[in-house]
């Protein structure tokens, strides 16, 4: 059985000569301590270094009476919980879970995992919400289904929100009120933060219910709305490819990429950022993707043929964006700056750097009938429904090379001269008998 004490240990012992009183944990021959907001002097020990001091004693019973009652409570599960559990869950039994502090840990995890694209999706839900609450500090039993109603209301409007800037100042700026297809986005993120909290706030096998509410059990998400077409025609692949661009600018910068991503099967600027060296001599060019390499056993390894038109974007940017940007953010904001300056310039409507993965897939698809399962393979895609078949197959990336150098003929057939088209005799001539009687003579010679 576990049990806790009140101890005064001399390692316990500060340069002033006060003591901290610790309570001891012990569960399964090991021992923790947690802290109390006590300290005494020599005068309030005894030899043996007991508190004899009756005030702090009467203090710490009532802390001690609640965690035994707490053991007590757990016996039957107690046989599951380590020394180091049971410590933890005395601590933080009847500590409100602040949701905004989770969210700043789960979004720093997922940094340390190299997903900074739903690192910063997590982090705009984060923002909003202190917006929202207008406080940095927002129990988890607030985020209910009276709120999230009240909230959805709330982003559908126009909001004025400020913000540090990486200068440390403060920036005003006045958001849109969100669509539907950006309030779908936005509540699927909150509820993926809410489900994580619940992981490691909650243990159902051994009863441990922390956060005891669900509210988006009352609060539906629903389908995701019907997205917008996100591709545009080779030929308008082709105009943006020759649009006249300032050197060294965010749009020369966009134009280039893009290109970059359509000539290899939608790579992710992410990816590209992540690259440190090119070398001219590779013939294929091999990476994990990062929107899933943390996701899957594979870890998204994928290997694409650098076909010629790449050749010299690949050796202009890979290895030098980082020396241009200090984070993928400043490259991500860099393109979309450089991208709404090439809707302007070609005038091709609500194009975005995203564009060229959905282009390069529709036209594998509707101009070069290669079937959806080797596009998927091109775009890195898992599949679902084949997991466990995947275990037994090895990668060909010949399957990928096929899906790339059909899109890549079709592309390269656009600027190829067409064909004059034969001389044929006028309807006149053909009615002519003297013409017909040559015609025929040519036909029999």
């Amino acid at each position: 059985m576990a049990t806790v004490n009140a101890v005064v240990y001399d390692q316990f012992k500060r340069e002033d000569g006060t003591f901290h009183v610790q309570i001891k944990v012990f569960h399964k021959d090991v021992r923790r301590f947690i802290e109390t907001n006590h300290y005494v002097t020599a005068r309030q020990l005894d030899g043996n270094l007991k508190i004899k001091d009756k005030h702090i004693l009467k203090s710490l019973d009532e802390t001690l009476t609640d965690y035994r009652k707490t053991i007590g409570d757990l016996a039957p599960k107690l046989d599951f919980f380590t020394c180091d559990d049971l410590k933890a869950y005395l601590i933080n039994k009847d500590k409100e879970v602040d949701f905004i502090a989770f969210c700043a840990q789960h979004i720093a995890s997922l940094r340390k995992a190299k997903r900074d694209g739903t690192a910063d999706n997590h982090r705009a839900v984060r923002n909003s919400l202190i917006d929202y609450f207008k406080k940095q500090s927002v129990s988890i039993s607030e985020i209910n289904s009276g709120m999230l109603f009240s909230y959805e209301k709330w982003l559908q409007t126009d909001r004025t929100m400020v913000r540090v800037n990486q200068l440390g100042k403060e920036v005003t700026t006045t958001e849109k009120g969100m669509q539907t297809g950006g309030i779908y986005s936005h509540m699927r993120d909150l509820r993926t933060l809410f489900n994580e909290a619940r992981k490691i706030y909650n243990n159902e096998d051994i009863g441990v219910i922390k956060i005891k509410h669900y509210p988006f059990k009352v609060y539906k998400i629903g389908a995701p709305p019907k997205t917008k077409k996100r591709n545009i025609s080779a030929e308008q692949v082709n105009k943006l490819k020759k649009c006249a661009v300032n050197p060294d600018s965010r749009a020369e910068l966009a134009r280039d990429l893009f290109m970059l991503s359509f000539y290899m099967c939608g790579m992710n600027a992410v990816d590209f950022y992540n690259l440190s060296s090119y070398e001219p001599e590779s013939t294929r060019l091999e990476y994990n993707r990062s929107k899933t390499s943390g996701l899957r056993d594979d870890d998204a390894f994928i290997s694409i043929k650098i076909v010629p038109e790449a050749r010299p974007l690949l050796e202009k940017y890979i290895g030098k964006l980082q020396n241009r940007y200090s984070t993928y953010n400043g490259l991500d904001t860099a393109l979309s700056k450089g991208m709404q300056q090439l809707r302007t310039t070609t005038g091709v409507p609500d194009i975005t750097f995203y564009w060229a993965r959905h282009t390069f897939a529709t036209i594998a698809r509707n101009k070069c009938h290669m079937d959806k399962d080797s596009i998927a393979e091109a775009l890195n895609h898992v599949d679902g429904d084949h997991k466990i078949t995947d275990i037994y197959i090895e990668k060909d990336w010949s399957i990928v090379d096929k899906v790339q150098a059909a899109v890549m003929r079709f592309f390269r057939g656009l600027n190829k001269p067409k064909p004059a088209k034969p001389q044929t005799s006028t309807i006149n001539e053909l009615n002519d008998p003297i013409e017909h009687r040559k015609t025929m003579r040519l036909v029999s010679a």
